[in-house]
């Protein structure tokens, strides 16, 4: 993986299933080529902090948006959000959180943390591709960054 080319879009996804369903929808729909997928929220950090497998990674070249599962192995969701929002480089990146949690206290804690948007991912197939191409085409392409 080129660690410096230009992503509009990181997707963290610990689910094989889910992320590709994602990534499908987001290319189908046109919404965007520059799409970086990652496993875990302890890659998401190394990514948007260069450091660890992304060392040297500019940390001036940042996504357009991060699509964050929650609920995932080593740093979960709530966590790289709170790195995320802690950070002056990284603070003003819109998230979005992706989860199947309906969990009332992971929706309020993640706005607490200053997510963007909550979305409880559905589980049938089609609703799920159009939720993500929905997604990516507001965040990417209508919503302006500071």
């Amino acid at each position: 993986m080129d660690v410096n080319k230009t992503v509009e879009i990181l997707l963290v996804e610990d689910n094989d299933h889910d992320a590709e369903m994602a990534l499908r929808s987001l290319k189908k729909n046109k919404i965007s080529n520059k799409i970086t997928r990652l496993k875990d929220g302890e890659e998401a950090l190394e990514f948007l902090f260069g450091t660890g497998d992304f060392e040297g990674r500019s940390v001036h070249n940042q996504p357009r948006v991060i699509l964050l599962d929650l609920k995932m192995p080593k740093v979960d969701g709530l966590e790289v959000l709170k790195a995320v929002r802690s950070n002056k480089d990284t603070e003003n990146i819109p998230i979005v959180m992706l989860t199947s949690s309906k969990e009332e206290r992971d929706v309020v804690e993640g706005y607490k943390l200053g997510v963007n948007s909550f979305i409880v991912k559905p589980v049938e197939f089609n609703s799920f591709m159009e939720a993500v191409k929905e997604i990516g085409f507001y965040w990417v392409i209508l919503n302006e960054l500071p």
